[in-house]
C-alpha cells in the first residue's frame, strides 16, 4: 500500500507580475508566464525562482522570487508566500547598437595660400555690423 494518496497536493502561491513600461512578456523560471500586469499561480517550490521580463525594445530583466514557507500550528494553517509580491521589474529602453566607426584619416594641411586674412585687416565696408575691434585699439 503506498501512502502517497494521504499526501496533499503541493500548495500553490498566487505571484503578481508587474512592470513599466506594462505589457512586457513575463515568465517564471517554473514555466508559468503572462503579459503584464497580470498574477500566476505556481506550485510552491522548495527554492527560489526567477522571473523574466523581456519587451520589444527595451532591455529584458530578470528578478529572483525567494518562497517563504510558513509551517503553521494548531491555531494557523500552513502558507507559502512569495518575497516579493508583486515582482516588479523596470525595464530600460534598449540603447541601439553604436554604427562601426569608419577608419580615423588624418587631414592633409592646407596650403598656406588659403589662410586666413590677418586680424588687424580693414572690415568688409557693407557690413550692418559695428567692427568687434573698433574699441580695443
Amino acid at each position: 500500500m503506498s501512502w502517497d494518496m494521504f499526501k496533499s497536493a503541493p500548495p500553490t502561491v498566487q505571484v503578481r507580475l508587474e512592470s513599466n513600461p506594462p505589457g512586457a512578456d513575463a515568465t517564471t523560471s517554473l514555466g508559468q508566464g503572462c503579459k503584464t500586469p497580470c498574477s500566476v499561480s505556481v506550485p510552491a517550490p522548495d527554492a527560489p525562482f526567477t522571473v523574466a521580463f523581456a519587451l520589444p525594445k527595451h532591455q529584458p530583466a530578470s528578478v529572483s522570487v525567494n518562497v517563504v514557507k510558513n509551517p503553521g500550528d494548531f491555531t494557523t494553517p500552513a502558507s507559502v508566500t512569495t518575497d516579493p509580491n508583486p515582482v516588479f521589474a523596470e525595464l530600460q529602453p534598449a540603447v541601439p547598437p553604436k554604427p562601426a566607426r569608419k577608419p580615423h584619416r588624418p587631414k592633409k594641411p592646407k596650403p598656406a595660400a588659403t589662410a586666413a586674412a590677418p586680424a588687424d585687416a580693414a572690415p568688409a565696408a557693407g557690413s550692418p555690423f559695428p567692427d568687434p575691434n573698433a574699441g580695443k585699439r
